[in-house]
């Protein structure tokens, strides 16, 4: 199936997109409006920003969920899962608030769920394509690819992508613990404990300055990873 015809796929009902939202007031607004010319439902987790990120989020008709305190991303997107799950939703998409994603990658991503081929649809940026990702950052995702094919013993060509998609028997078996950016790989790990069929889809991921300058820096990531180390050592 060609990439126009994903495209003319309608989406499933009880489709739900999940958002971990931080300090995005200023890009949050398009990313939304973008959303909502789809028929789905939208539930955004604001993780307690400091900024009017709530007020961009009320004046469109999408499901508000508040974090007080900033608890990171990890703990904001179990949130929001739940929430969607608590409300009967039988496909969830998580999908990011600062404008990297794109919206014409969701039917490809529904496909083989709604299909009954797979429990979890993991976007890779490595089989579509990664618009303006400096070197360095290719570099880092490409060791972090290798890092989690020995953790967790899944063969995948991008570990860290935050656009996933997840029956609800899928949604079912993940359970975030990890609140920061180490949830990721938490993710993949219950994935691949969970012994439910996973594919991936080639999708596209947009970088600008703006948005690599708040993303996961290099020690961050080193220090993730030997946090996890560590995670499995004990255990």
């Amino acid at each position: 199936m060609t990439e126009n015809n994903f495209a003319s796929q309608p989406l499933p009902e009880g489709l739900w997109i999940v958002i971990a939202a931080y300090n995005e007031q200023r890009r949050f607004g398009a990313v939304l409006d973008d959303l909502l010319t789809l028929d789905l439902n939208v539930v955004v987790v604001n993780d307690g920003s400091r900024d009017d990120t709530a007020g961009e989020i009320l004046k469109r008709p999408v499901w508000l969920v508040q974090h007080r305190v900033n608890l990171g991303q990890g703990a904001a997107l179990q949130t929001g899962i739940a929430f969607a799950l608590e409300r009967g939703a039988q496909y969830i998409v998580t999908f990011d608030a600062d404008g990297q994603h794109c919206t014409s990658d969701l039917p490809a991503l529904l496909v083989p769920l709604v299909s009954g081929g797979a429990d979890f649809a993991l976007g890779s940026r490595f089989l579509g394509k990664a618009q303006g990702i400096p070197w360095h950052r290719k570099l880092l995702l490409r060791l972090a690819v290798l890092f989690t094919r020995v953790l967790s013993g899944l063969a995948l060509t991008d570990a860290h992508n935050g656009l996933r998609a997840m029956t609800r028997r899928g949604a079912q078996n993940v359970h975030i613990t990890m609140n920061r950016m180490e949830h990721a790989s938490q993710i993949i790990d219950q994935i691949a404990k969970s012994g439910l069929n996973y594919v991936e889809v080639p999708v596209t991921i947009r970088y600008t300055s703006e948005t690599l300058a708040k993303g996961q820096k290099s020690s961050e990531a080193i220090r993730l990873g030997l946090k996890l180390l560590l995670e499995r050592v004990i255990r």
